[in-house]
C-alpha cells in the first residue's frame, strides 16, 4: 500500500486542493457537532428557541455538503487522482454524506424538543438520553479528530465504541417501554424521547461510518462489511 503523501505532488495547487477538501470536511464536522449539542440541550432544557435555531441552521449543513461534493468531483475530473489521493477524495465524499445525515438527526431531535416544549416535558428518559448523547458526541468528535490526524488506530477504537452505544440504547428502550406501561398518560411524551434516542443511536452509526473511511484512507482496507 502506498504511503499518505498528500503534500508531495509536483503541482502545488493539487496539494492545496486536497488540503482544502479536508479542511472543509472538518469545518462542516464542527458545525454538525454543535448541531447535535444544541439539539440535545434544547430538548433537555425545553428551549424551543434554541431548537428552532438548530432546524434553521440545517440549511447551512446541506449547502456545505453540496459544495464539498462539487469540489471533490472537480478534483477527480481535473486531476484524475490515483492511489492514496483517490482514497482521500473518496473518504471525504463518504464522510461528508455521514455528517449531513448527522445534521438531519440533530434536526429531528430539535423537532422533538419543540413538541415536548408544547406538550410538557417527559416524566422519564432524560437521564438515559443525556448519557447516550454524551457518548455519541464523543464518537463524532473522536472520528473527526482521527480523520484530521490520519490516525487509523484511534478510528478503530472509536469504531468499536459504537457497541456500547448500541447496548445503552437497547437498555434505554426497555426502560421507556416500562415507563409507558406504568403510566399510559405519558405515552405521547415518552414516544418523543424514544424518537430522540433513536436519532442519537443513528448519530453513533454515522460516526462509526466516518471511522471506516479513516481506516480505508490510511490502510487501504475497506471494513464496511466487517462489523465485528
Amino acid at each position: 500500500m502506498d504511503k499518505l503523501n498528500f503534500d508531495q505532488h509536483i503541482s502545488r495547487h493539487f496539494n492545496e486542493e486536497l488540503e482544502q477538501i479536508k479542511t472543509q470536511l472538518l469545518t462542516m464536522g464542527g458545525l454538525v457537532e454543535a448541531q447535535v449539542t444544541d439539539a440535545v440541550n434544547a430538548l433537555l432544557n425545553a428551549d424551543s428557541e434554541l431548537a428552532q435555531e438548530v432546524i434553521t441552521r440545517e440549511t447551512t449543513i446541506d449547502e456545505m455538503e453540496l459544495q464539498i461534493d462539487e469540489d471533490c468531483t472537480n478534483i477527480i475530473a481535473l486531476r484524475q487522482p490515483a492511489a492514496s489521493d483517490l482514497r482521500m477524495v473518496r473518504a471525504v465524499t463518504h464522510a461528508v454524506g455521514d455528517l449531513e445525515r448527522i445534521g438531519d438527526e440533530a434536526k429531528k431531535i430539535a423537532k422533538m424538543a419543540v413538541q415536548l416544549t408544547e406538550e410538557g416535558s417527559s416524566p422519564r428518559g432524560y437521564v438515559e438520553l443525556r448519557h447516550i448523547a454524551n457518548s455519541v458526541r464523543k464518537m463524532v468528535n473522536d472520528s473527526l479528530d482521527a480523520f484530521a490526524r490520519y490516525d487509523a488506530d484511534a478510528a478503530e477504537e472509536t469504531f468499536h465504541a459504537d457497541k456500547q452505544v448500541d447496548m445503552d440504547y437497547k437498555s434505554a428502550m426497555r426502560e421507556m417501554i416500562t415507563y409507558m406501561m406504568e403510566d399510559p398518560r405519558s405515552i405521547t411524551r415518552v414516544m418523543n424521547v424514544i424518537w430522540a434516542l433513536r436519532s442519537l443511536e443513528r448519530v453513533g452509526d454515522h460516526a462509526k461510518n466516518i471511522c471506516e473511511q479513516v481506516i480505508y484512507l490510511v490502510r487501504g482496507k475497506d471494513i464496511r462489511h466487517s462489523r465485528d
